[in-house]
């Protein structure tokens, strides 16, 4: 009896694979073509040696040119349609505190993101700043400043800023001067640390217009979804204020949970470009708000017959996850090379290289009217996202404290801050002149010893003052008031800064004041 040949196994068809990384190089691999997301994402932090990788991602351009991050558990060949395969790895989740990274080569990757950010414009930053972090750099590129260093005669083809300037370059040189003895790493520290600060950080920006078809941008970030007009930040929805996120056609609602003089729960509505606009930025909301408030992701609903609604949901580990993660890391730090960033030449390259989609964000605005919302009532079949109660408090955690007893009892100070953003109200103070930044501050003094029956004393109001100063672009009005009550003595001022829409303004410089 003959046996039958033996069936010749299936020949696996791999694709070619290009992954541009944040320092500029290209990692080409081949990977099969059925694979999913995760496994290319694994084999390219395999190649960088980096463990905490939730923060990171993998984007690919559609065929409109704009950005869209790969899914890691579906199935590659269905998301990206043009060959060979194109990436680039990016920071998606940007860590509100780089401090609390573990690994130097994370904090190091996240440093190459925000010089693209900043190099770019997508990050704007003051004449300051521009010049502290470029001297950051400069020092974790090129060590201590030495007169001798032929390197920093070609300051010039280093990108620090997206219009840079000789004064720019000489006070970069200035500041470096002054950083001697930092190692890359430490550099790479601070650097960060006055980056966290700047008001754009981490923002994921999407085009929009509001019910009176102005145009306005959405921003998506760690603490919730902010609303620009005119680069300025005229409302703030953080995540906890948020019920229910949703979106129907090229329409995209967020359910707002009411206040505390309001009854009614409210819709806002916005229109998107289009509905593939409008499920992205549903997409990043999901994401975004799973990874900074909740414990763990979220399961996908079970599949139902006729089933509404999108069964997305995040699939990676959450920032409470990924940080009980980093604290089992055991290695030794890993070596990794560091990369010089990118040079440019003004006579031939011109300006860094944009994406349309990329230019259309950066570019300013020019409408004058302010946002206005409308409420609608979107219907029962939209996908949506709900803020469950387990995710109440993962970020904004306050600090601990450490009480210690003392022996005697000296004079006590307490001091206590309390910072509202006036634009979260529901309504507009002024249609030309929005609310940018109100501060509170009570400072309570109390002696050592007071005289028995003070308690019941009423409290007696000492002074009242109030400072106003103009500028062409802002407004400063100070409040101080002095009352004493018991034999304590509470001095509470008042800030508030307004500032106009109508000038190119630097929020760092009008608010370092405060």
């Amino acid at each position: 009896m003959e046996k039958s040949p033996k069936k010749t196994p299936k020949k696996v068809k791999t694709v070619p694979c290009r992954v541009v990384l944040l320092d500029g190089t290209e990692y080409p691999c081949e990977i099969e073509k059925r694979s999913k997301g995760q496994v290319l994402f694994d084999k390219v932090c395999a190649h960088l040696n980096l463990l905490e990788k939730d923060y990171f991602g993998l984007t690919y351009r559609d065929s409109t040119d704009q950005k869209n991050w790969l899914d890691l558990i579906k199935d590659i060949k269905k998301q990206i349609r043009n060959y060979p395969w194109q990436f680039a790895f990016n920071v998606k989740f940007y860590p509100p505190d780089p401090s609390q990274l573990t690994e130097d080569i994370t904090r190091y990757l996240l440093c190459l993101q925000l010089r693209q950010d900043i190099a770019s414009g997508r990050l704007p930053c003051s004449f300051v700043t521009h010049a502290l972090l470029g001297s950051y750099t400069l020092q974790a590129e090129l060590g201590d400043y030495s007169a001798d260093d032929q390197r920093l005669e070609s300051i010039s083809e280093f990108q620090f800023a997206p219009n840079q300037t000789k004064e720019l370059e000489d006070k970069i040189m200035e500041l470096h001067k002054t950083h001697r003895g930092l190692t890359p790493a430490m550099a790479d520290s601070q650097f960060l640390e006055n980056a966290k600060k700047l008001s754009m950080y981490g923002v994921d920006l999407h085009h929009a217009k509001d019910s009176e078809a102005v145009d306005i941008m959405l921003g998506v970030c760690a603490n919730g979804l902010l609303i620009y007009k005119d680069r300025l930040r005229i409302n703030r929805f953080a995540w906890p204020k948020i019920l229910k996120i949703s979106y129907k056609r090229s329409n995209f609602y967020i359910k707002i949970r009411p206040g505390e003089t309001e009854h009614f729960e409210s819709t806002i509505g916005f229109k998107l470009p289009s509905h593939r606009a409008a499920k992205r930025l549903w997409k990043v909301c999901v994401e975004h708000h799973t990874f900074f408030r909740l414990l763990s992701p979220e399961q996908p609903p079970k599949a139902k017959f006729l089933t509404l609604g999108s069964k997305f949901r995040y699939s990676g580990r959450t920032q409470a996850q990924t940080r009980q993660a980093s604290t089992l890391i055991d290695r030794p730090a890993p070596y990794f090379e560091r990369t010089s960033s990118k040079r440019i030449s003004r006579s031939l390259d011109g300006p860094p290289e944009l994406s349309a989609a990329d230019e259309d964000l950066i570019r300013d605005s020019t409408f004058d009217q302010p946002v206005s919302v409308n409420e609608v009532k979107p219907s029962a079949s939209e996908p949506v996202l709900r803020d469950e109660k387990r995710s109440e408090e993962l970020l904004s955690q306050p600090p601990e404290l450490e009480l210690h007893k003392e022996t005697k009892p000296p004079v006590v100070k307490t001091e206590m801050v309390t910072i509202s953003d006036a634009s979260q109200k529901n309504e507009i103070a002024t249609k030309e002149v929005p609310i940018l930044h109100t501060e509170t501050k009570t400072i309570t003094y109390e002696a050592a010893e007071t005289d028995g029956g003070g308690d019941n004393e009423p409290a007696m109001l000492l002074s009242a003052q109030t400072i106003t100063s103009e500028s062409i672009s802002t407004t400063t009005t100070t409040h101080i008031t002095k009352t004493v009550k018991g034999g304590i003595s509470e001095t509470r001022i008042e800030k508030r800064i307004v500032i106009t829409g109508d000038a190119d303004i630097d929020h760092d410089e009008k608010l370092k004041r405060f």
